[in-house]
């Protein structure tokens, strides 16, 4: 993890992947097609804004409840 723009929290692939519980490469490629943002660091890193990947996060989840009955 490391600070990016004004003090917020850029995260790798590694720390995306683990929270979506999902592979790092899974992240990289969601990032090549646009459905996250990225940075790119002076090494050519890919890092992630921790505050549009919970957004993302909380959009794609939903809590636990009694199963939908149709």
């Amino acid at each position: 993890m490391t600070q990016g723009h004004q003090g917020e929290r850029l995260l790798t692939p590694g720390e995306v992947a683990n929270l979506f519980r999902v592979d790092p490469k899974t992240v990289t490629r969601w990032a090549t097609a646009g459905r996250i943002g990225s940075i790119r660091t002076p090494g050519g890193h890919r890092r992630f804004r921790e505050s549009e990947v919970q957004q993302l996060l909380s959009q794609l989840t939903t809590e636990a409840t009694e199963p939908v009955r149709h």
